[in-house]
């Protein structure tokens, strides 16, 4: 007689995730070390019920995003590029030009790479929330320091 045993996996629904919200200072951090963190927790990797197919992350707010850190020669050779889809529109910029105009645009592209490259990517990155000041109207949500997630 033979005993068979199941194993179950478990997951959570996204509607018994509790949404938290955390806050991320910039002000002289590495920029892949930020975005690796960030991307882990809208990802919500640091909950004990993760799921990678279910959106089971918190929202992030990063503050002081023109404050952020590249190493090496990064400001001067790394180059973002975008296209506007009609003939002869590719733009190129370093990420030094990016920093003085859009700074919130070299966090968010970065942690944005790090996330799914589908539906549930897309629904994720609606959670960041990137300021280029230490200013930010998300003080209602009471936000805890990024290091407690």
């Amino acid at each position: 007689m033979s005993t068979t045993r199941t194993t179950r996996t478990l997951t959570t629904e996204a509607a018994y995730a509790a949404r938290r919200w955390f806050i991320a200072d910039a002000d002289g951090q590495v920029l892949g070390r930020l975005a690796t963190r960030v991307a882990s927790v809208l990802r919500g990797k640091h909950n004990p019920g993760y799921s990678p197919h279910v959106d089971a992350g918190d929202f992030v707010v990063v503050v002081n995003a023109k404050k952020v850190r590249l190493t090496g020669k990064k400001l001067d050779e790394k180059v973002y590029v975008r296209h506007s889809e009609y003939p002869g529109g590719v733009r190129r910029a370093t990420a030094g030009e990016v920093l003085a105009k859009q700074p919130t645009r070299l966090i968010h592209e970065a942690v944005v790479g790090m996330l799914p490259k589908n539906r549930l990517g897309r629904k994720l990155a609606t959670k960041l929330k990137v300021y280029a000041g230490p200013d930010h109207p998300h003080q209602a949500q009471k936000p805890l320091p990024l290091s407690e997630a």
